[in-house]
This record gives C-alpha cells, structure tokens and sequence, in this order.
C-alpha cells in the first residue's frame, strides 16, 4: 500500500525534481559556510536559519533556506560531512532515479517544515543523517573504511546509528523528539517494512554467531 502510494506521489511528480539535487545542496552547505568568514552585515546563518516567529512576521525564504546550513563545526568536518552527504545522496539516486530521490528529501523537508512550526525552530541535520539509514537498507554488505582502515558492513554502522537515534528520543527534549520523528519520516515511508523485516534477519544472525563463538 505505502509503495502505491509513494509511486503515484512519484507519477504526479512528472518532470518537476532536481537532477544532482544532493550535489547542489552540498554546494550551498559549503556555501554558507564560506559567507561566515566575510565581513557581512549579518551572518548568514542568522539570515537563513529557520525561526517560527520570523517567517510569520515575512521572512518566508527561511522555510527552504534552512536545509543550506552546514554542520557547525570545524572546516575539516564540514568537508568530510558534506562529502559524506554527497555520496549518499548520489548514490541512493543513482539507485532510484532523480524523481524519486528528491520525493524522499522532499518528505523530509516538510516533515522540518511542520516541526518547525510546531517547536519553533528546523533543522536539517536528522534528515541528511536518515540518509545513512537508507543507504544501510539498500546496500547492507556494502563496506565503509571506519577510521580510514577499519573496515565494517554498512549495516552495522547503520544499526549503531539507529541505537544511538532511539537514545537521542528517549533522553532528548520534547522539541527535539518532534524534529527528530519528523526528519525520519522519509525513512519511515520508505523503509520502514523493509528496515523491519531486515533488522530481524539481522540479530538472528547475530545470534547465532554469538552463539556459535561459544
């Protein structure tokens, strides 16, 4: 049912979506960043970040501006993070095709949009995380270097992942909970059968190499 439903979202689409739309959305993380270091009358993520009571006062270009904001942090992690993005993102549509990869960000866009509304404040950090989850789901035995030299299943790195989000929602403010189930809700839609039926197989796996260690 949701996969019928999902391919006739996908068909009302037509010819409206971004080709490289993850590449794009890396361009404009990097960016802004660069913006911080000019000498500017304001600084660009105060401009551009999401914030209930501006956008209804008019400053309605913070209801898109937002997902544009890089991680806050050092150059060389913005840089690894958003070649990380960019190689998710690139490969899941690759795997699915233009249309149906920017229905997933789309989804998760207005999943912030209404929490936003809600708590008063988006982010677009959940959700370019939750593409980790999704290429997890799609490509489970692909292998990651962790560390530069350790290397590890996909799926395994995406299952430590999920833990650490079901933390997050279990000691986390209630504003952050919200975000956090709305930047998820792509996953969800997409995955969620799948992720479910996947992850059983998963531990009983586990299990059994536990078991057999023995």
């Amino acid at each position: 049912m949701m996969e019928q439903w999902l391919n006739k979202l996908e068909r009302k689409m037509g010819r409206h979506y971004i080709t490289n739309l993850m590449q794009y959305l890396c361009i404009g993380m990097l960016g802004v960043f660069v913006l911080e270091y000019l000498p500017l009358p304001r600084s660009a993520y105060y401009m551009l970040y999401f914030n209930r009571d501006l956008i209804l006062q008019g400053e309605i270009w913070r209801l898109i501006t937002f997902i544009f904001l890089p991680p806050n942090s050092s150059l060389i992690f913005i840089l690894l993070s958003l070649y990380f993005y960019y190689f998710l993102g690139t490969s899941l549509e690759s795997r699915w095709g233009s249309a149906r990869f920017n229905l997933y960000y789309g989804i998760g866009v207005l999943g912030n949009i209404i929490a936003g509304f809600i708590t008063g404040a988006a982010t677009n950090s959940y959700l370019n995380t939750s593409l980790l989850l999704a290429y997890a789901v799609l490509y489970p035995e692909m292998e990651f270097m962790l560390f530069f030299f350790l290397p590890v299943k996909v799926k395994w790195i995406g299952w430590a992942w999920g833990a650490y989000l079901i933390y997050q929602l279990i000691v986390q403010p209630l504003p952050y909970k919200i975000s956090l189930v709305f930047s998820f809700l792509p996953f969800v839609l997409f995955f969620g059968k799948q992720a479910w039926n996947q992850g059983r197989m998963d531990l009983r796996r586990l299990g059994y190499w536990i078991r057999n260690r023995k």
